[in-house]
C-alpha cells in the first residue's frame, strides 16, 4: 500500500562551489531547480554563489568549500526541526552532501539513506588515491575519516553507515568494495529485479534520496563521469516508485551538468542533439516522488 506522504513543499537549490572541476554542475543544479520550481509551483530558496573551480586536495576544497555548505547545514536543520519535510534539494557535486547527511541522520537516525551513484563515495582521506572530495563523502558525514575523529569535516558526523543503501554503485575502489562485503554498507546493483531488491533493502523504513545522475547509463543526461553498466531512465522510475511507497524525508538531485562535453559533446552533435540537455526526461522518471 502506497504510504500518504505531504506535498513537497521546500525546494533548496544549492549552487555554491563544492570540490567541482568545472563550472557545469553549479550551473546545472540551478537549471534542474527552476525545473522543479516551475513543475511543482514551488518558490525555491537559492543557496550558494557560483565560484571558479581550483586545484587542490580535499582540505582546500572543504575549506574553500565551508562557509556556503554551513548555510546549507543551517538551513536543513531548521527545516527538518520544524518538520518541514519532505524536502527537494539540488546541488552541483555530491560533496555537497557533506551538509545535508550529518542533519538527516540527526533528526531521523532511523531513516535509509538511498544513495544512487555510479561509485561509492565512501573512500577516506587515507584510501583515497586521488583525493576528491566527492569520494569521501559518506565516510566524512559518518565521521569515519580518523578513528577517534567524530565531526570530521566541521559539518556534523551523524550518519549511521549502517543506514546507507548504495543502488547502482559499480565503479568501486578496494577499500569502498571491502566496506560492502564486510556488511558495513549495503548495495543493491543495478540490473534484474531492481525495485523487489531495494524495496527489500530499505525493509519498511523511511527513505532520503540522494541522486548521483552519473548512476544513469552514459548518455542520457550530461554528467561529469560516463559509467557504463547503469540504468536507464525506466529502471529509475521504477526505483521512484518503490521509494514513492516509502515515508520520504527528502530528494537531493546532484552532477546534473548543463551541457555535454567531450566525446559526448562530439556524438550529440553528429546525432543533431543540442548541446545543452533538457532534465525534464529525468524528472519525468522521478515524478513518482513528487505526487
Amino acid at each position: 500500500m502506497r504510504t500518504h506522504h505531504p506535498a513537497l513543499t521546500a525546494l533548496t537549490v544549492f549552487t555554491g562551489r563544492t570540490a567541482d572541476r568545472n563550472e557545469r554542475g553549479m550551473a546545472g543544479s540551478l537549471v534542474v531547480g527552476l525545473a522543479l520550481a516551475r513543475r511543482l509551483g514551488l518558490e525555491p530558496v537559492r543557496i550558494g554563489e557560483p565560484e571558479a573551480p581550483f586545484t587542490g586536495g580535499w582540505r582546500e576544497q572543504l575549506a574553500a568549500a565551508t562557509p556556503w555548505l554551513q548555510c546549507l547545514s543551517a538551513h536543513y536543520d531548521a527545516l527538518l526541526r520544524d518538520g518541514n519535510t519532505p524536502l527537494l534539494t539540488t546541488m552541483g557535486r555530491c560533496a555537497s552532501a557533506l551538509a545535508t547527511l550529518p542533519l538527516v541522520a540527526r533528526h531521523r537516525p532511523d531513516a535509509a539513506i538511498v544513495w544512487f551513484d555510479a561509485h561509492g563515495d565512501c573512500n577516506t582521506p587515507s584510501t583515497s588515491s586521488s583525493g576528491y572530495l566527492g569520494g569521501l563523502v559518506l565516510t566524512g558525514a559518518a565521521g569515519r575519516w580518523e578513528a577517534d575523529w567524530k565531526d570530521n569535516t566541521g559539518l556534523g558526523g551523524d550518519l549511521d553507515l549502517a543506514n546507507v543503501i548504495l543502488v547502482g554503485a559499480r565503479d568501486l575502489d578496494p577499500a569502498e568494495r571491502a566496506l560492502i562485503d564486510a556488511g558495513t554498507i549495503a548495495l543493491v546493483p543495478a540490473g534484474d529485479d531492481l525495485p523487489e531488491r531495494l524495496r527489500r533493502a530499505i525493509a519498511g523504513r523511511e527513505v532520503y534520496v540522494h541522486l548521483d545522475c552519473d548512476v544513469l547509463n552514459p548518455g542520457i543526461v550530461p554528467t561529469e563521469y560516463a559509467v557504463d553498466g547503469g540504468l536507464s531512465l525506466d529502471d529509475l522510475s521504477a526505483a521512484a516508485q518503490v521509494l514513492a511507497d516509502c515515508g520520504l524525508i527528502g530528494l537531493e538531485i546532484a552532477e546534473f551538468e548543463v551541457g555535454w562535453s567531450g566525446v559526448w559533446a562530439d556524438r550529440k552533435r553528429l546525432e543533431g542533439s543540442p548541446d545543452t540537455c533538457s532534465p525534464d526526461a529525468l524528472l519525468d522518471a522521478l515524478a513518482p516522488l513528487f505526487a
